[in-house]
């Protein structure tokens, strides 16, 4: 069965409720799916054996936390080109971090990127729960289409 991982950053919770929604999509069209913590996640080595791999995190002043950032260049000796990819993040005021992770995932690691990144202030507003779940789809039709 095709897996994906899905790596997050969070400060209030809300990028790891998106990140949940974003499985439950992938998993709905047949992908395995993990879901973890930046913090847990370790170097590169954890996004071995992964066909789709997508990389969350909240937006504090301006960025991207600072652990994503760090677990991005691990994530540059993974190996990742050319597998299916996509990024997301929470965000209060103006939501930069899930657009800066997907450009280095397109540029640096060369990843087949759905369509753009996604953002949300929260998974409970605005149909953020329904956005989320297709979100996931998307990136695991990605997946299956590539194998």
């Amino acid at each position: 069965m095709p897996k994906g991982a899905i790596i997050f950053a969070t400060r209030t919770n809300q990028t790891q409720k998106i990140a949940q929604l974003i499985a439950e999509g992938m998993r709905i069209e047949g992908l395995d799916v993990d879901v973890l913590n930046v913090n847990q996640a370790g170097g590169e080595n954890v996004l071995s054996g992964y066909d789709a791999v997508v990389l969350g995190s909240a937006t504090y002043h301006g960025e991207m936390m600072q652990t994503m950032k760090t677990f991005l260049f691990a994530a540059e000796k993974a190996n990742l080109e050319g597998k299916s990819g996509g990024s997301f993040g929470a965000y209060g005021w103006s939501g930069e971090a899930p657009g800066r992770i997907f450009d280095t995932m397109t540029h640096v690691l060369k990843m087949n990127m759905v369509s753009g990144p996604l953002r949300l202030k929260s998974a409970d507003l605005g149909g953020g729960n329904k956005m989320a779940q297709d979100y996931g789809r998307e990136i695991a039709r990605k997946a299956l289409d590539s194998k």
